[in-house]
C-alpha cells in the first residue's frame, strides 16, 4: 500500500497543551484545550523542546493517522494524538537510541487504549488476537494497490476502518506507516509471527470487503 496516500493527515493544527507553540497533533483550530491536571505546571527542562522538534515533529501526522484509524472517530483521534504527543514531550529525554517512530506509535497506541478504557461501552470487535490465522503475508500486488490505482481512496479508508482492531492495527502500522515486522512486534507487544498472521488476515479481509482478490505468488 502506498504509505503516503492513505494515512489521515492533519489540517491547520492547534497547539498541544503543555508543548511549545509550533507543534500540533490533529486537525482543528482554536485555542489549545487544557491537558491533565498539573500539565501546565509540569514542563521538561528546556533542552526537551529542541529535541522534540527534531525527533517527534516529523511523525506528528503519523501519530494522528494511527489514532484516527484505531479510534475510527476524528474527534477522539484529536484527543488521543494530543495526549500521546504530550506524553512524548514529557518523556523525550528518556528516548535513548532506537527508532523514534515505533516509540511514538507505542505511545499513541497506549493513549488509544486509555481513551477506550475511559468509556466502558467501547469494546474490541472481531476475533481475539490469539485466534488470528497463521499464514504468511503476500508480498505481491495487493487489493489495496489495485484500489489506490483506481482512485477509490475514500472507500478503501472506510474498508480499513471496518476491519477488527488487532488486524486493522497491523495493517495500518505496516502498510500505511511502513514499520517493519520487528518494529510492529515491539509496538504491539506480540511475537513477530503474530504480527505476520494478523497482517495476512487483515489484507485478506480488506480484499474481501472491497471485492478484490489479492494477487498471490
Amino acid at each position: 500500500m502506498n504509505g503516503r496516500l492513505l494515512p489521515f493527515r492533519r489540517s491547520p493544527a492547534r497547539p498541544v497543551a503543555g508543548v511549545p507553540a509550533g507543534f500540533s497533533s490533529a486537525p482543528g483550530s482554536g485555542s489549545p484545550r487544557p491537558g491533565p491536571a498539573g500539565a501546565a505546571a509540569s514542563h521538561p527542562r528546556p533542552s526537551g523542546a529542541p529535541r522534540f522538534r527534531e525527533l517527534i515533529a516529523p511523525h506528528i501526522d503519523a501519530a494522528y493517522s494511527l489514532a484516527r484509524y484505531l479510534a475510527r472517530d476524528s474527534v477522539a483521534a484529536e484527543d488521543i494524538a494530543q495526549e500521546a504527543l504530550l506524553k512524548a514531550y514529557r518523556n523525550i529525554d528518556a528516548l535513548r537510541g532506537g527508532e523514534v517512530k515505533p516509540w511514538l506509535m507505542a505511545i499513541v497506541r497506549n493513549a488509544y487504549f486509555d481513551w477506550r478504557r475511559r468509556d466502558n461501552s467501547r469494546t474490541v470487535t472481531g476475533p481475539a488476537a490469539d485466534l488470528a490465522m497463521a499464514e504468511t503475508p503476500a508480498e505481491d500486488t495487493s487489493a489495496e494497490d489495485v484500489l489506490i490505482r483506481q482512485g477509490d481512496v475514500a472507500a478503501l479508508r472506510a474498508a480499513i476502518e471496518a476491519i477488527p482492531e488487532p488486524f486493522r492495527e497491523a495493517l495500518v502500522l505496516r502498510d500505511l506507516e511502513e514499520l517493519s515486522y520487528r518494529e510492529i512486534a515491539e509496538v504491539t507487544g506480540v511475537p513477530m509471527g503474530t504480527v505476520m498472521s494478523r497482517l495476512a488476515r487483515a489484507r485478506r479481509m480488506l480484499g474481501e470487503r472491497m471485492g478484490v482478490m489479492e494477487a498471490r505468488s
